[in-house]
């Protein structure tokens, strides 16, 4: 028999960690028990666990009911053997099942009745724990940090390889695909993935790939999931001279994306961060370029927990992970970090692709550049 219980998932503690942090948000909400439905939180609870079938619902066909004194997991006849055997048999987390033609909504009942139950979005009858969840899953523990390491490799090695070996003719989709390819190759999920090539660069800022191939311009974009984490990760590459106009839009943004990310530090509260890069926008001369696309935020268990505006009042702490990304004309900064105390870890740096040298209050930064191919 397979099972995936080897050193990399968190065991019984980090299960009784995370649960006590939801023991917590029971209490302030004043909930009996909390009902975890997505995949995201079933991977928080569960080290890293995995209960999902359609890759694009958010929802998993397992559910953890978490009380105050015990966790248990509800799933269907047809899911119940995978997901005790590969997934839960090292946690100690019960597993209920019943036939699948009732599904687990009617399963729960008999286990909710009476009580007051909150859950991981909206659902009748009980109270959205959506935001009090993410907020809770934000700091990150040593053995989520070692698997964001592994998450975050998988994306960068994969979008600057894919990137090197890039040539003119190639397809955004075929690109796109390479992209998946590896990434599912190495274990993970491909939640995004966008490519633009040429004009479509300078037009769009989120641009999904189409059949356009490729000239002289590539921008490659990835959002990878293991273990539940989401690596954000963007890289450029240009087939033959840059041009001067494109070396100047890289210099520019690449002084908005340190402002940003070397005021990410314990204490600071996330708007401010939001206001720097804004700040960092008028001194370059595109005042505006921000209101064409988010800046990024918080990072974990989605690709981003929530998007950071002026108005956003937490505080930054250790060991919570950072995505920014601004974006001018023909270029965007894009890497994923961690917060430590003596200084933030960008995940996603490999030291293998070209970079840019960028000095910001007495300390010099090292930030992607456009991959050059002669």
């Amino acid at each position: 028999m397979f099972n995936q219980n080897d050193e990399i998932f968190g065991g019984r503690e980090h299960v009784e960690s995370i649960h006590e942090r939801i023991r917590s948000v029971l209490d302030e909400q004043q909930l009996d028990v909390a009902v975890l439905r997505t995949r995201a939180n079933f991977a928080w609870m569960t080290g890293g666990r995995d209960n999902h079938i359609i890759n694009t619902s958010e929802l998993g066909v397992a559910f953890l009911l978490v009380f105050k004194d015990r966790v248990l997991c509800v799933t269907t006849s047809m899911e119940e053997r995978r997901i005790q055997e590969e997934e839960l048999s090292a946690l100690g987390i019960e597993v209920i099942s019943g036939d699948w033609t009732r599904g687990i909504e009617v399963i729960m009942e008999s286990l909710l009745k009476g009580l007051r139950v909150g859950t991981d979005g909206l659902q009748s009858g009980t109270k959205d724990l959506t935001v009090a969840l993410s907020k809770a899953r934000q700091s990150l523990s040593i053995v989520q940090i070692a698997q964001y390491r592994e998450v975050c490799g998988l994306a960068v090695n994969t979008i600057e390889s894919i990137g090197k070996r890039l040539h003119p003719g190639l397809t955004e989709h075929v690109i796109a695909a390479d992209l998946a390819s590896a990434v599912m190759t190495g274990g993970g999920t491909p939640v995004v993935t966008l490519v633009a090539t040429d004009e479509r660069i300078m037009r769009y800022r989120h641009p999904i790939p189409t059949h356009k191939p490729l000239l002289q311009y590539a921008m490659l974009v990835l959002c990878v999931q293991k273990y539940g984490l989401v690596a954000n990760v963007t890289r450029f590459v240009h087939l033959g001279k840059l041009p001067h106009e494109l070396d100047i839009s890289q210099k520019q943004c690449a002084s908005i994306d340190v402002r940003m990310n070397a005021m990410t530090q314990k204490g600071v509260r996330v708007g401010d961060v939001f206001q720097a890069g804004l700040a960092g926008y008028a001194d370059i001369g595109y005042p505006d370029d921000w209101k064409l696309l988010h800046q990024g935020g918080p990072t974990g268990y989605a690709s981003r927990e929530y998007l950071a505006t002026m108005n956003s009042d937490q505080l930054i702490d250790e060991n919570q992970a950072f995505a920014w990304n601004p974006a001018i004309r023909g270029f965007k900064s894009e890497d994923t970090l961690v917060v430590n105390s003596t200084g933030n870890e960008f995940l996603t740096h490999s030291g293998e692709w070209a970079y840019q040298q960028v000095q910001y209050e007495g300390r010099m930064y090292e930030r992607p550049a456009i991959w050059v191919i002669d």
